[in-house]
């Protein structure tokens, strides 16, 4: 690749989503092709360099100086993942460092001014000086690995597989970092940038292994292919990556300070909006937004701020003409009163007691009224007030089952929707005794006062419901309160800073049932809160409109940006789709035996085959056996062990397979 090419493709690359970071991919996956520097003339090639290095491991290796490791396998023309320039050689990491070689270091080997560092360290960049007291109570629960000065440090532990350091100075580190050492044909820069470049990154995440926090196995670390450069041009790489990764740098500060100022610039144009207090300021501030929309919102989250400022417009009032009255919202409230004395004498039984209950709550309640400005023929009411009831839910865990009713919990109620599509399910048994307050109906509303507190969600038509722990329903009389204005008042910023406000607890804040009750709206009469929604939904198509047409030119320029990288450098840097680098196929090697048999009705599906598998079986077999992802197979393993039907299995690993056995 030419100048004139990488000038070229620059601009898109840089300006996409992650474009920096492609850009830093870019230039360590060129590094290591050897197409980011030119040829040193006389300069000492790789293969020598080979010969060299290995000469110095077998002369530690007589003075036991090093430990002895088998060699990993013979590289072949077939293994190559590109072309090398002229000088340069292929060979196996393990085979030219002494990478699974450190030194184990217990408490009583090290001093007050020993270097402890742990996987944080790396990730920071950052090393610390750490007194005995310390290392004693914090540090030395197991034994450690020792490094020398220089020797390269990575955390072989996801999500620090891309974390690499340079030892400034002798000390120990967990286990979880793997000091390298690279004996004096390696230059420890390049190793290090060889360590976080996209080709061994891709080779490590599909090498990893492990049931909660997965790494990189030795065996597999060794087995990397390692694109060997002649002495000199080392030096002249690392020289040239240093320098194009501190543009880079300079181009994502300038990138992060133009950000800034865009937001900055928003946040001024709409608070302007907020803030208007004549019609005339309000109509300046729409067409400054209008003329510099596609400017001030340039990602779809950007998007969500203006949303906000049009449901505080809103739900103040003042997004709609001016109106001509003819009935206030207090008479609309006194119809709400009249409707919910009805009901009253109407129901019966378990809807009699809930009437009674709210008549009574409403007779006692206070509420603060706002000083926030709302047109004079509104008014503040509490949504005790404008409801016809609020009801808690049983607040216990359900016993679930396979098919049923929705339970609907927080966890289910986002951004004013329902998702019923993860829900867990109650048989008919549980809905009846868990919803017998108030059974919901289509158009009743969920508010969540816990975890998160105030998402709110209208129940949708024809779904069967119920409510899950920490969540409350609001059924108001149709024919006299919106229910879609009720939800866009709950979702604007003005109300979520009332709510907050009334909120208890000190760290995970939360709503008690009568805080939610005393909670104010404002309350327009109802032909304006069908206004009010019907412009809160034009507007809210467009930006959605907008949000989409954005996310679709990031997609685009996102895939662009991946495509001109790979045709550059035959990797996918930063994108998505899986990298064309093949890592090594690997095979789970643990056993695993048949502990205590499990009683019939247990699900123990792994003890269940074991027993029928003489008692033992290999991992690899167990898992195939069972039929589903590794992760709910280690997820299923871990239960068993704990019950003790499977018996607690050997350290386990994940081990290459051969060459030719992974090909057959």
């Amino acid at each position: 690749m030419d100048a004139a090419q990488f000038l070229a493709e620059f601009g898109h690359i840089a300006s996409a989503p992650g474009g920096v970071a492609r850009l830093r991919g870019l230039v360590l996956q060129l590094a290591i092709s050897g197409r980011l520097t030119q040829r040193v003339p006389g300069d000492v090639a790789a293969a020598d360099l080979i010969d060299v290095n290995r000469q110095q491991q077998r002369a530690l290796l007589a003075k036991k100086a090093l430990k002895r490791q088998p060699d990993p396998s013979v590289v072949q023309p077939s293994n190559h993942p590109w072309l090398l320039p002229e000088g340069w050689a292929w060979s196996r990491l393990g085979y030219v460092t002494n990478y699974g070689d450190a030194p184990k270091i217990e408490f009583e080997d090290v001093s007050e001014e020993t270097w402890v560092l742990e996987l944080e360290d790396v990730e920071k960049g950052t090393s610390r000086l750490l007194s005995k007291v310390v290392a004693r109570d914090r540090k030395f629960k197991s034994t450690k690995n020792g490094f020398p000065a220089g020797a390269v440090l990575y955390g072989k532990l996801r999500p620090y597989l891309d974390k690499v350091l340079i030892a400034d100075s002798p000390g120990v580190c967990t286990t979880e970092i793997s000091p390298i050492s690279f004996f004096d044909q390696i230059e420890a820069r390049y190793l290090r940038w060889y360590l976080k470049s996209p080709y061994f990154i891709a080779y490590a995440n599909g090498s990893t292994y492990g049931m909660n926090l997965p790494r990189l196995g030795t065996d597999s670390a060794r087995e990397a292919l390692f694109p060997f450069p002649p002495q000199r041009e080392q030096s002249r790489i690392v020289a040239k990556v240093d320098e194009l990764m501190a543009l880079c740098d300079k181009l994502e500060k300038q990138q992060q300070d133009q950000r800034k100022l865009q937001n900055a610039l928003r946040q001024s144009t709409l608070q302007a909006l907020a803030s208007a207090e004549s019609p005339h300021e309000l109509q300046e501030g729409w067409q400054r937004l209008q003329a510099n929309f596609a400017h001030l919102f340039r990602k779809p989250g950007d998007v969500r701020d203006f949303k906000e400022l049009v449901l505080d417009l809103a739900v103040s009032g003042r997004l709609l003409p001016t109106p001509s009255v003819s009935t206030p919202a207090s008479a609309l409230i006194e119809k709400i009163v009249r409707a919910r004395a009805e009901w009253a004498e109407i129901a019966d039984e378990q809807e009699k007691k809930e009437a009674v209950a709210m008549l009574k709550k409403l007779r006692t309640q206070q509420i603060t009224v706002p000083s926030a400005a709302v047109p004079k023929h509104w008014c503040w009411a509490s949504l005790l007030q404008v409801s016809q009831a609020v009801v808690d839910c049983h607040n216990k865990t359900a016993p679930y089952v396979q098919k049923g009713i929705h339970l609907v919990r927080t966890t289910d109620i986002r951004d004013g929707q329902m998702d019923l599509t993860k829900t867990r399910k109650i048989s008919e048994e549980t809905y009846a005794y868990w919803a017998r307050r108030m059974p919901p109906n289509s158009g009743d509303i969920f508010f969540t006062r816990e975890a998160p507190m105030g998402e709110a969600a209208i129940v949708p038509e024809g779904e069967r419901v119920c409510l899950g722990q920490r969540t409350m329903l609001i059924r108001l009389f149709p024919k006299l309160f919106s229910n879609r204005y009720l939800l866009y008042v709950i979702q604007s910023p003005s109300f979520q800073s009332r709510m907050t406000e009334a909120a208890i607890g000190m760290t995970v804040k939360h709503l008690r049932v009568g805080g939610v009750e005393d909670l104010v709206i404002p309350v327009p009469p109802r032909g304006e809160q069908d206004q009010i929604v019907e412009i809160v939904d034009r507007l809210f198509e467009l930006c959605d409109h907008h949000a989409e047409r954005l996310g679709r030119s990031l997609r685009v320029a996102a895939n662009l940006a991946t495509a001109t990288v790979a045709a550059l450098t035959g990797v996918a840097v930063g994108a998505e789709e899986e990298s064309p680098v093949k890592p090594p196929q690997t095979e789970l090697i643990a056993p695993l035996r048949l502990g205590t048999a499990p009683d019939v009705k247990a699900q123990a599906p792994l003890a269940t085959l074991l027993a029928r598998n003489n008692g033992e079986m290999s991992a690899r077999d167990l898992w195939q056996r069972f039929g589903g992802e590794i992760d709910a197979f280690y997820a299923q393993l871990k239960t068993e062990v704990a019950h003790g039907w499977v018996t607690e299995p050997e350290v386990a690993e994940m081990r290459t397979k051969a060459l030719e056995k992974a090909e057959a």
